[in-house]
């Protein structure tokens, strides 16, 4: 499997993103549902705080892509969901290097939502990873 990115513009890569990632040679792809900062239990975890709630979010992510064989430098797409964008965005430089470091080049999207499960969650993550 060979990964390529597609950037016209160099904007996104200051997050960490890109405008386009192309596949070829893939056999399996992995469609991970939302991903939240959920306790083994589904109760919620960091009330209040994007940060530590991406965070969490972002290992129940990896530990989905494991359960699968796979890990981050198989991802080629992250949804986002927030219910706070402007905190999200205060928060930006913290959390959106977690990916480029554990080798991920994705592409992605950022939605704000008026609500997602449970009020205290903030964001849940969703993914698409190949191998």
């Amino acid at each position: 499997m060979q990964t390529t990115t597609h950037n016209p513009t160099p904007w996104l890569q200051g997050f960490g993103l890109n405008h386009a990632v192309e596949v070829t040679g893939a056999s399996r792809t992995l469609y991970v549902s939302g991903q939240t900062a959920s306790a083994p239990d589904g109760s919620p975890m960091h009330p209040g705080d994007v940060a530590a709630q991406y965070k969490a979010a972002w290992q129940n992510l990896l530990d989905a892509l494991h359960a699968a064989d796979m890990d981050a430098t198989n991802l080629v797409r992250l949804n986002f969901y927030t219910t706070d964008v402007p905190a999200f965005m205060a928060a930006a430089e913290e959390i959106m290097p977690i990916h480029g470091a554990a080798g991920s080049q994705i592409a992605s999207t950022l939605l704000g939502v008026s609500a997602l499960y449970d009020p205290g969650i903030m964001i849940e993550i969703e993914g698409t990873a190949v191998a």
